[in-house]
């Protein structure tokens, strides 16, 4: 049984730069919290945690020490709060993200009605409608658009690990509604890269495997894009997941991996798919 892995894959710059913050942060202070899970990989927080790195459900969590940002992005208010509150706030915003959220200032600022596509209850949709006033309109795809558009200026601005098909849907059933639309394509390259080199292998193998947190956005999109054209497609945090009957009279498998997860990890799954065969 062949394993082939896709072009792009795993760990992005992002994610690689929140993980060196964190464990910098880690080797010069004791005293060190994430304000939620530092990354949607769940094993990878696991591993922060043994370095003493805990993760604060709220900033209420949090009286002293370092506070790392995670890699999403928070609303400006709390990380003002932290540093009224004297903590050594440590931004692991990703830089994708931080320029969404630049996006959505200046279409705020310049008076669009704002339009996020992205999933509401996600920590980085969040940021970035703190950062568009808090009023934007969040939508996950063109059905979930209001029969009335709020205002005749629209901007667009989307969720750094959205596919860019979901982004056009949007755009498309927009155009013909408003007078004008701006558009702010904030699908992060790394993203970008990922899911059409994952579409481009699940074609051509027996088997899809997609590896990463189940509470990641970036992941669960790998999936479903994959799962669109091979529906022999899983989606497993660890190899404890791997049903061998998964491969049963399959000659290739393909291995992608969120850009939350760590080569390792990735690493660890197709040893043991490699294994099974």
């Amino acid at each position: 049984m062949r394993v082939e892995v896709a072009r792009h894959a795993g760990v992005c710059y992002g994610v690689e730069r929140a993980l060196r913050l964190a464990r910098e942060s880690a080797e010069a202070d004791a005293s060190v919290r994430t304000l939620g899970p530092l990354i949607h990989n769940p094993q990878a927080v696991a591993e922060l945690r043994e370095l003493g790195i805990e993760v604060a459900g709220s900033l209420d969590e949090v009286d002293d020490g370092t506070l790392i940002i995670r890699s999403h992005g928070v609303d400006p208010a709390i990380i003002s709060a932290a540093e009224d509150k004297g903590l050594d706030v440590v931004d692991a915003t990703c830089p994708f993200v931080t320029a969404a959220h630049t996006c959505a200032r200046e279409l705020h600022e310049q008076e669009y009605s704002v339009i996020i596509v992205g999933e509401e209850d996600h920590p980085e949709v969040e940021g970035i409608q703190a950062h568009a006033g808090g009023g934007a309109l969040i939508v996950q795809s063109a059905s979930d658009l209001p029969e009335q558009i709020p205002g005749r200026r629209v901007g667009v601005v989307v969720q750094t690990t959205q596919s860019l098909a979901r982004l056009e849907e949007v755009v498309s059933a927009l155009l013909p509604r408003v007078n004008e639309l701006r558009v702010c394509n904030t699908i992060c390259s790394a993203t970008a890269k990922r899911q059409l080199s994952a579409e481009e292998l699940a074609r051509t193998v027996d088997v899809m495997v997609v590896v990463g947190g189940h509470n990641s956005g970036n992941t669960n999109r790998l999936a479903e894009i994959c799962g669109g054209v091979n529906k022999r497609t899983y989606h497993v945090e660890t190899t404890g997941e791997l049903d061998p009957s998964w491969f049963e009279g399959a000659s290739s498998v393909g291995v992608t991996a969120g850009a939350s997860t760590p080569g390792i990890q990735m690493q660890n799954v197709i040893a043991a798919i490699e294994a099974m065969g």
